[in-house]
């Protein structure tokens, strides 16, 4: 059985449930019979032998050992420079290393564990040391494998919880039918950029629009045509909106809104024509409408610079006068609207 690579390893009966893998990498094969022979009468622990130094990595990557001994010196590569080479590599960076020496040298000791080793051992110790020590760097190794994988885990599930809660504030601020903003949030956003036009001194627009004759649209064509009709209206004014800032939202049955900060008169008015002009564009059939048998809107603009205690319905109130003007004077027109007084 292979040690846990994608799978957590839920608790500890199912870790012990995983054999150690020893990989041995040394080029004399009387070591090699050596450490089989010492580990053989240990049926949890799996035993691979490496006697070609350069294949050492490769071999580590398809065996997937829990540990790896290592011989310090062997022809064509370093022992230290091979140990280098399992830290480096992705796949084995994280095994435990038990580096074998001929030699109990404190240099050697102190460059063994500069290069990444674990563990070292003057070889051959007794069977029951080498087994200790391989089954404790092992039992370690499969520790950390399974708080790697609880911490995915967690990570995996903070991830789809946020995006569920991302998805859950979208609906919460969305109109059901359109897609666009609701009321809720147009009055939230409404407050935030008028306050923070309060602070700038700058303009805030809001262009408050209204589908002509819409009960007459419903009576005629009915309410599902009529559901149709206001997520085209919706459409081309999101379509409209092309900066990040500027929000279009519906206000409430056949009225929407788009607030726009940082907007004079003149952006507001040419923004609000050609929204005006594009619903008009889309050529749905209204038998009573007001201009050529075709659906269109009627538009109220207002831009003001928020004044000191003033509230962000005052905004609302002058855009909304400019509507009633717009119906008033025979609907699919612009009205920009200014505070009287």
């Amino acid at each position: 059985m292979q040690p846990p690579e994608n799978n957590a390893i839920t608790d500890t009966a199912a870790l012990n449930s995983y054999p150690v893998m020893v990989l041995l990498v040394d080029d004399q094969a009387m070591i090699g019979e050596a450490v089989r022979r010492a580990l053989a009468a240990e049926p949890d622990i799996d035993f691979h032998y490496c006697a070609t130094p350069d294949d050492a990595v490769a071999v580590a990557e398809r065996t997937r050992p829990t540990v790896i001994l290592q011989d310090l010196v062997m022809p064509g590569v370093d022992g230290l420079t091979l140990v280098r080479r399992y830290r480096d590599n992705a796949a084995t960076r994280d095994i435990p290393i038990i580096v074998l020496s001929t030699k109990e040298e404190a240099a050697m000791k102190s460059a063994a564990f500069a290069a990444g080793a674990n563990d070292y051992l003057v070889k051959l110790p007794d069977s029951i040391e080498l087994i200790a020590r391989i089954r404790y760097h092992s039992r370690s190794y499969l520790n950390l494998l399974q708080r790697d994988e609880a911490y995915r885990a967690l990570r995996q599930s903070q991830q789809q919880l946020l995006e569920t809660n991302l998805e859950l504030q979208r609906l919460t601020n969305s109109d059901g039918l359109t897609g666009l903003s609701n009321r809720r949030y147009f009055d939230e956003y409404l407050s935030a950029e008028w306050k923070r036009a309060q602070r700038d001194k700058s303009q805030l627009a809001l262009l408050m629009i209204d589908v002509d004759a819409f009960k007459a649209y419903n009576d005629t064509y009915g309410h599902v045509a009529g559901d149709e009709v206001l997520r085209r209206v919706a459409t081309v004014l999101r379509d409209n909106c092309s900066r990040p800032a500027d929000l279009p939202a519906r206000f409430g049955g056949e009225e929407f809104s788009m607030i726009l900060p940082s907007t004079s008169p003149g952006g507001a008015r040419l923004l609000a024509e050609k929204a005006r002009r594009a619903i008009e564009a889309l050529g749905i059939a209204h038998s009573g409408g007001t201009t050529g048998g075709c659906l269109t809107v009627s538009i109220g603009a207002a831009v003001l610079v928020p004044e000191e205690g003033q509230p962000s319905s005052r905004l609302v109130e002058v855009a909304d006068a400019g509507l009633y003007e717009a119906k008033r004077n025979g609907r699919n027109q612009v009205v920009m609207a200014w505070p009287k007084g």
